[in-house]
């Protein structure tokens, strides 16, 4: 695996291979886990090159607390990057990605920006795009890979890639959420979770299953509203110290109040906190799950 911290140097070894060669990448911000590998193995089985990234991104950050406590991993990173067999790491600084003066964007991204995440992270997905749209104008990929655990972020991208022009040549890859034997999806933020933490954490993925069982067994019957709470109640009397949303999007992301033959797929989305770690999830219904 070869590391870059410098823009021309990649871009230079990009360059002499892109004229017959695909590349794959993912951006990450560090502390990497199963999840981030399985989207580095996925480029690789898809690409010539893949080049994945660690950069902590300040500016999707709304709390300066929450920037200073993200894991900073990078000898680690590094060592599992190269086990796998990844080609490119670019392990920029801040001012190598945003250089003194350089020209931030305000990005129209619509409604999905100010709800859920949008939300409770103000000004969170405008850094997420901020960033993204930098190291895809820098890597310039062929395809490139992101987890569905964040699926609203991956909403947010697939926009700014429309309105940038990125879709053009940039195809993107919805990569699904990788979990631990029981079920828990990884995450960064897992890192500061105690053992006893992690077990309780697992809540969030067991209510969203039942809320989608639930859901599948009497779709025309089942009152969401009385479902959501339900599920808020069950992660507060299991150890969550607070739930920000337990809700029901439709296919263009809009919120859903009963369930209709019209959607092709019914998205289940929650964040809560544990231990003072905020913790997110989702799971999806198809159309042909129903009866």
């Amino acid at each position: 695996m070869i590391l870059f911290d410098r823009i021309d140097l990649l871009q230079a070894h990009l360059q002499q291979a892109q004229t017959q060669q695909s590349i794959g990448f993912v951006p990450t911000m560090g502390a990497l886990h199963e999840g981030h590998l399985a989207l580095v193995k996925q480029s690789m089985k898809q690409n010539t090159i893949t080049v994945c990234s660690i950069f902590v991104n300040q500016l999707q950050f709304n709390q300066a607390e929450d920037f200073t406590k993200y894991p900073r991993t990078l000898d680690q990173d590094i060592t599992l990057l190269e086990k796998i067999g990844c080609h490119c790491l670019f392990i920029p600084t801040h001012s190598t990605v945003f250089p003194e003066n350089y020209p931030l964007k305000t990005f129209d991204l619509g409604n999905v920006e100010h709800i859920l995440e949008g939300f409770y992270r103000q000004g969170h997905f405008q850094g997420v795009c901020q960033v993204v749209k930098r190291l895809l104008d820098i890597v310039r990929p062929t395809n490139l890979y992101l987890g569905m655990k964040d699926f609203q972020q991956c909403i947010v991208i697939d926009k700014m890639m429309q309105l940038e022009g990125f879709n053009q040549f940039i195809k993107v890859h919805f990569c699904d959420t990788v979990r631990n034997e029981d079920g828990l999806a990884l995450s960064s933020r897992n890192k500061r979770l105690s053992p006893q933490a992690i077990s309780k954490a697992l809540g969030l993925i067991n209510n969203l299953k039942h809320a989608k069982s639930t859901i599948l067994n009497n779709p025309t019957l089942v009152k969401l509203d009385s479902l959501q709470q339900a599920s808020i109640n069950s992660l507060i009397n299991n150890g969550f110290e607070s739930v920000d949303y337990f809700t029901f999007m439709n296919e263009q992301f809009e919120p859903i109040h009963s369930i209709t033959d019209s959607f092709k797929q019914i998205i289940i989305l929650a964040a809560a906190t544990i231990e003072g770690v905020r913790l997110i999830d989702n799971i999806i219904i198809k159309s042909n799950e129903f009866k």
